[in-house]
């Protein structure tokens, strides 16, 4: 089994072990793996623009608000937007900040006919650890893949 069977395998099993509607849940090194090995895959952060500038950007990755910043209310026009941007026959990688937004694009997504959707876990800051504070668990910063700031 080749390396990129092995990474979307994983990620099969994680999201039919919890029940989500798109095609799996990465790691965040799984997800860079499969943005290296897939040609035409593409990783969509779904963070606020004040996220992207103040914590951190993916290179090349497409950028569409889930929720807008000011006021955190639903991007009416995410969908439109990944339509616009991204070939509904991709491999389309979706991350927020935590795992959780990306979850609701993912799903989004699948719903409108993206097949080949993925949530990657951990996000891009990770969960919060015992003191709330961010990048000390998990995450595709902590976990040393490419980012730059602002």
């Amino acid at each position: 089994m080749g390396k990129l069977t092995e990474i979307l395998t994983l990620a099969q099993a994680r999201s039919q072990a919890l029940g989500r509607a798109y095609n799996g849940e990465l790691t965040p090194q799984e997800a860079f793996d499969l943005l290296r090995l897939a040609p035409g895959a593409r990783l969509v952060d779904v963070r606020t623009r004040a996220e992207q500038d103040w914590v951190g950007r993916v290179p090349g990755a497409v950028e569409i608000e889930w929720n807008q910043y000011p006021g955190g209310v639903r991007n009416p026009n995410f969908l439109a937007e990944l339509q616009r941007q991204v070939d509904p026959e991709a491999t389309v990688l979706f991350l927020c900040r935590s795992g959780v937004r990306s979850v609701a694009a993912a799903t989004a997504a699948t719903e409108a006919g993206y097949a080949n959707s993925y949530n990657i876990l951990e996000g891009f800051e990770g969960d919060k650890d015992a003191n709330g504070q961010r990048n000390n668990i998990g995450g595709w910063r902590r976990a040393g893949l490419p980012w730059h700031q602002g």
